[in-house]
């Protein structure tokens, strides 16, 4: 049995055409956590929707983080203990950066800079407005992650025309494996 898969979108969810939902769709069993208001994050509240997603999920999960999400998972590894089986974190957006980030991502802050206790990829772009690459590269450091770049691709969402994103299927397959 495959572990569980934890999709875990950012600010405004991950529309139809997103990587995560077209993957989401593909496979039914893998599970989206669900947060009250996509576009006011509640810092509290999501942390604890992600805490009662892996809480619920009968074996130690996959998170796949997209953006703003990616700092939720990496306050989740700082204060809990839970199992988790792996990570994988995609254009992390640097929520400590005004410059980079909206308001609505101020509760977020700081990032954690925390080792993780399990594997992690993170995934970043060379163009990718919410987060620059060395800052990006700075966090998979911290975390313990391996960082892969995939050139630019923007913010690795929908506008990006990615698709079903196969290299970030594969680095999921990788992950879920390991």
């Amino acid at each position: 049995m495959k572990p569980p898969v934890l999709i875990i979108p950012g600010l405004g969810n991950s529309g139809p055409q997103h990587w995560q939902s077209i993957w989401q769709a593909r496979n039914p069993d893998f599970i989206r956590v669900e947060q009250a208001d996509w576009d006011q994050p509640d810092f509290t509240d999501w942390l604890a929707r992600l805490d009662a997603a892996i809480a619920a999920a009968a074996k130690p999960p996959v998170l796949v983080a997209h953006s703003l999400s990616c700092s939720l998972v990496a306050h989740w590894m700082a204060r809990y203990e839970r199992l988790v089986k792996a990570a994988l974190l995609v254009a992390p957006a640097d929520v400590d950066s005004d410059t980079h980030t909206p308001p609505e991502t101020r509760g977020f802050r700081p990032m954690p800079l925390v080792g993780f206790s399990c594997p992690a990829i993170v995934v970043a772009s060379s163009n990718d407005p919410y987060v620059d690459l060395p800052r990006a590269r700075e966090f998979a450091a911290a975390w313990g992650a391996r960082f892969v770049e995939v050139g630019a691709h923007g913010h690795i969402n929908t506008a990006s025309n990615l698709g079903d994103w196969p290299l970030g299927w594969q680095l999921l397959e990788e992950l879920c494996a390991g």
